[in-house]
């Protein structure tokens, strides 16, 4: 019997495919990147056929380097960038515009129409989300109402919408299947996350045809199989999960109260509340952390845009670093007793802040300031983000003092990053063994799904810790730099 898994990893910057074995211990992997688009200010996009041309190289590549066939993989697992929006053509499977990505901003005046018409609420009440251009439905809203013609076509049930996983199923099967999972439905603002069922009532507030949307289905479920040309035989897809989610999944997360945060282009938090929704006081977002079997687990998160991202801005931008792994190392040599920020709001502030208008601001810049302060102020603004993000959950959830944050993602590579994160939070920090947690969270569910991955506890009992970063900055210190971000938070959101 087939015992290898195949996870598609598809974010905002690359393409991954990462071959796990029976044990979901990594046995092979590839990685592509493709061009970012940014037509206007605050615009962002992706060419789909980039993405889909990247997916099926690294998936070929990957089988390549395990010496692995089509017969040798038991199921592929897809994991994927949210919130990205396409829509293409049902007959020709071509999209009708390049693809809008999450970080995208342009539809940040139509969201605030519909909040002064007094529809943030309802939105609320049944898709724990808040009224932001960050999620698909205004998106697909704009794109049905400026390329020519697509909104008949849309009505006329010729166009299919789906976030980037469905995109990618769509094209893997052949145009046979088009569906999602309950975590990506969940990001698009049209969704019930408690009805379970795409909501008729938002679908008309934002006008959109329910002819275009996916089925919905669990997160390691029957997705069909792959076309027999694409690797030489069909291959079964039993798993589907959002990036951020798959991570919640691959960290093990399974018990409420139980929290995971990646670092990777964003910073995303999550919160497992179990099989309740917890609606948010304090701006974050309720979400569904995964569908198994039927059964529906919620989590509370908190999303930040701009994580890893500050550190390529560093690198690509200011010409600060050659390399993003060095970063931690040149922030470590910052003079202590400059105390520059970063507020990294370059395509405005996620939670618990919501600005789409709002843009990036330094504070506390002397002559003295120089690469290594402008490489600590990037990587503290994460940590003060999450900072932000804890203190939000801990107001809606209740105490949270035995707090462990279990990391991933790019950043986390950085010692020294994981070590002021510890700080800053006062609370401990956990790095996994395996970093790759989102594709392992892919991989789990497709296996999960044939039938030759074990069940949530036996997988939740495989997880290891290869490092615990401990809180070791004084208290006074601690106060006087959140005091500062604070401040600094304020007067950006001031200026904005």
């Amino acid at each position: 019997m087939s015992s290898h898994v195949l996870a598609i990893d598809q974010g905002t910057t690359s393409s991954r495919a990462i071959i796990f074995d029976e044990t979901l211990k990594e046995a092979a992997r590839a990685q592509r990147e493709f061009p970012q688009h940014f037509p206007r200010s605050g615009w962002v996009e992706h060419d789909p056929e980039d993405i889909w041309n990247t997916v099926v190289q690294t998936a070929r590549a990957a089988m390549e380097k395990a010496w692995l066939k089509a017969g040798d993989i038991a199921a592929i697992g897809i994991t994927n960038q949210r919130e990205t929006t396409i829509v293409w053509d049902r007959e020709m499977g071509r999209p009708i515009h390049n693809a809008i990505v999450w970080q995208d901003r342009r539809t940040a005046d139509a969201c605030d129409g519909l909040k002064a018409l007094g529809r943030e609420d309802l939105v609320r009440r049944a898709t724990g989300l808040l009224l932001d251009p960050y999620f698909s439905a205004t998106k697909i809203a704009w794109l049905l109402n400026n390329v020519p013609g697509a909104r008949e076509r849309a009505k006329a049930g010729k166009l299919a919408f789906g976030t980037v996983d469905t995109f990618i199923l769509w094209r893997l099967t052949g145009g046979r299947v088009h569906a999602t999972d309950a975590t990506n439905a969940s990001r698009t603002m049209l969704y019930d996350i408690h009805k379970g069922r795409w909501s008729e009532e938002l679908l008309e507030l934002f006008e959109i045809p329910a002819a275009l949307l996916p089925d919905v289905r669990d997160s390691a479920a029957d997705f069909g199989e792959t076309a027999p040309d694409l690797f030489g035989a069909p291959i079964a897809i039993r798993g589907i999960a959002g990036d951020q989610q798959a991570a919640t999944i691959g960290q093990a997360c399974f018990r409420p109260g139980m929290m995971k945060s990646t670092y990777g282009t964003g910073c995303f938090a999550m919160l497992n509340t179990g099989g309740r929704p917890v609606t948010s006081k304090n701006r974050l977002l309720t979400t569904i952390a995964y569908q198994l079997d039927g059964e529906t687990t919620y989590a509370l998160e908190g999303s930040i845009f701009i994580a890893g991202a500050a550190v390529q801005w560093l690198r690509d931008a200011l010409g600060i670093i050659d390399d993003a792994a060095r970063s931690g190392e040149l922030a470590a040599s910052a003079d202590p007793a400059q105390d520059v920020y970063l507020v990294p709001a370059f395509t405005g502030l996620g939670a618990p802040y919501w600005d789409a208008a709002c843009r990036g601001a330094m504070f506390g810049l002397t002559r003295a300031t120089g690469r290594a302060e402008f490489a600590r102020a990037a990587l503290e603004a994460v940590c003060y983000q999450t900072s932000d993000l804890l203190e939000a959950m801990r107001a809606d959830v209740g105490r949270m003092d035995e707090t462990v944050l279990r990391v991933d993602g790019g950043m986390v590579a950085s010692d020294w990053t994981m070590q002021r994160l510890a700080d800053i939070l006062n609370a401990p920090v956990d790095r996994p063994e395996i970093l790759e947690t989102t594709a392992l969270g892919a991989a789990w569910l497709a296996g999960y799904g044939a039938g030759v991955c074990p069940g949530p506890a036996d997988f939740a009992a495989s997880w290891a810790l290869q490092q615990r970063f401990r809180p070791a900055m004084k208290e006074a210190e601690r106060a006087r730099k959140l005091a500062g971000w604070k401040e600094a938070v304020r007067r950006t959101l001031t200026e904005c």
